[in-house]
Parts: structure tokens; sequence; C-alpha cells
């Protein structure tokens, strides 16, 4: 940013804190004015963006998506037939995802925790809390067609996640807007086997003790539950190929390749891609599983191919030669032959 643009930005935030401050002159601020006052201030200081995760967001919801820390204004809702559509658009991610999240709905749900789902636009499709905590939840906007994108929520754990592309706490006060600040979010990102986002897996809580301790329980689990259901997605995306799982898998997310009968990577998942350097071209052309796992290409041998193929024959056949040779469309003299003469025992 060159030196006018920053000190446009500057200028721009100076006038919105004295019109604020102004209004509120001479009054005892509330709870939701504190905040806001909170976030004013932060967000006068490019270095703590810079630095962190919350302040950047809060950054970018004030300048950027001009939105106001003190709005009351809940979160807009997608009617009936939108929500139907967003749902569509998804495709059986919804069904695929569906044991995952009672899984771990039966985790956390008797702690004022609600499990929900939403697309990679931040509409949620899909809730889970017990009767207890709907009124609460629905109130909030933690239900299905609520929209959830920084764009229109500011800091939050849906949008801040789907901006950063990676999992994220927001913890009661770490909200842009003061009205969301009784609610602490841990989010997950879920990508597709195109490697592009999906969705973002959520769980709210709504108690009102103090629970930054348990929040990073429920952040492994939300983690562990959102690359179950990347895993499954993929594989269910790739039915019939082999599914090879990378060194790294789990500790980087979902490391998995597909690869096809002839042992050509024909997919990957993000994490996948980010390790092997793979991007949509590499399918377009497939590349050996060898190579891809390797990170270098390796001379072909065909007598060390020719080998293999009769070690499995064998190995299929439970060392029956006769069994074997039928296997590979070849007479039994001439297996042995080739036995003989790759030292195969």
């Amino acid at each position: 940013m060159d030196t006018a643009q920053s000190e446009r930005k500057k200028t721009k935030i100076n006038k919105i804190i004295v019109v604020y401050r102004v209004g509120n002159w001479g009054r005892r601020m509330s709870d939701a004015k504190k905040h806001a006052e909170a976030v004013w201030e932060a967000v006068q200081s490019s270095a703590l963006a810079a630095q962190s995760l919350v302040a950047a967001s809060w950054r970018r919801s004030l300048l950027q998506h001009q939105l106001t820390p003190d709005s009351k204004q809940g979160p807009r809702r997608l009617n009936d037939y939108e929500l139907k559509q967003t749902r569509e658009a998804l495709g059986r991610v919804l069904s695929i995802a569906e044991p995952t999240l009672n899984r771990l709905f039966k985790s956390v749900g008797n702690t004022g925790c609600c499990v929900l789902l939403s697309d990679a636009n931040g509409r949620i499709v899909r809730q889970n809390c017990t009767s207890s905590d709907e009124a609460t939840f629905n109130k909030w906007g933690l239900w299905s067609g609520a929209i959830w994108d920084e764009n229109n929520e500011g800091t939050n754990g849906i949008g801040t996640c789907i901006v950063e592309k990676s999992p994220v706490v927001i913890h009661r006060d770490q909200h842009f807007h003061a009205r969301n600040t009784a609610m602490s979010c841990i989010d997950a990102p879920i990508y597709g086997a195109d490697g592009k986002l999906l969705a973002v897996l959520d769980v709210s809580s709504c108690r009102a003790d103090d629970m930054a301790g348990y929040l990073s329980l429920v952040s492994a689990a939300v983690i562990d539950a959102a690359r179950r259901i990347e895993s499954d997605h993929f594989r269910a995306s790739f039915v019939g190929s082999r599914i090879v799982m990378g060194e790294e898998h789990g500790g980087k997310g979902a490391v998995l390749l597909a690869v096809d009968q002839d042992d050509l990577v024909i997919g990957a998942t993000r994490a996948a891609r980010q390790i092997f350097g793979l991007s949509d071209a590499s399918f377009t052309a497939p590349r050996p599983a060898q190579d891809v796992l390797s990170g270098s290409v390796q001379a072909s041998n065909f007598s060390e191919a020719e080998r293999g193929e009769i070690k499995r024959a064998l190995a299929r056949a439970n060392g029956n030669v006769s069994a074997a040779a039928r296997q590979l469309g070849i007479g039994r003299a001439t297996f042995y032959r080739r036995m003989q003469r790759l030292n195969v025992r």
C-alpha cells in the first residue's frame, strides 16, 4: 500500500472514531459500546492487524465491508427456496457428512453447543442442537438459512474461517459485532475433491460461563471431524480408484491421492496438492503414483514391472502356477519360463 492510500485509510478511521465518540460523549458506555470502542482502537493499529488474525478481520469488517460493531441487526436469512437451492448445490456432501456430524454432536451437544454446517459462502445448511437450546441459537441466527460470511457479519467463526482457509476459534468478544459476543465459535474448513473450499464445520457455544479452557478440546474434535468428512467425500468422489494416504495425513489435513488401474494419480485432496506440488493441470496429464510420492521421475524398468505382475498373480492364486497363468492369459509352460528368467520363486 502506498503512502497516499495509507493516509486516506487513517483519515477515514479517525473520522469514524470522532463521530462515534462525539455521539457517546458524556454517557456511560454499555457493554456493547465498550466493545465497539475496543474494535475502533484496534483497527487503528496496522501493526496489530498484521500480527493478529482477529484484528486483521476487524479491520476488514470496518474498512472493507463498511460494518459497524454496535449494529443491532441480526444475520440475513435465506428464504425456503434459496435454502433448498443451497443444499442441492452442495450435492451429496450433506449425506456423507451426516454420520460424522451426529457423532460430533453426541460429544458436545449436552454442553450447550450447537453443531452447524455451512457452504463455502457462509450460508448455514444444517444445525443440530438440543431442544432446550433451540430458541437461543435460533435467536442468535445460528440456524439453517442464516448467512455468516464476513461481508455481512464481520469477524465470526464461519466467515473468518472462509477467509483464512484454516481452523479458527472466535471466542466471545473477538467477534466484530457486539451482539455476537455472548457466543464462542470453533470452525474448520472442509475441502472438496477438486481442492476448493466446499463447506465449513462449526461448533458454537451458548454457555454463560467461561469456556476458554474447553475450547482447545472442542477445536481438536472439530478439526478431526472436518478431516473425516473431507476424506469420506474424496473417497466417494473416486469410487473404484485406489486411495493412497500420504505420510503426513492427519497432521497436515487429509493427505489422500486417488490412483487408477494404471497406477496414475487422477485426484488429490487440497493438502496432498500442497505437499506434492499438484495442480488441476496435473490431472490432465496424470503422473505415476511412484513419481508423485517420491518427488522425482523414476526410471521405467519393464522386467521389474513384469516380475511384479507375475508375483501378484501367484499371490492371488495362492501359489498355484496353473491358476496364475490363466489369470494372465498365458500358458503354464510360458509362465514357468518367465518365472525362471525373472528369478521368481
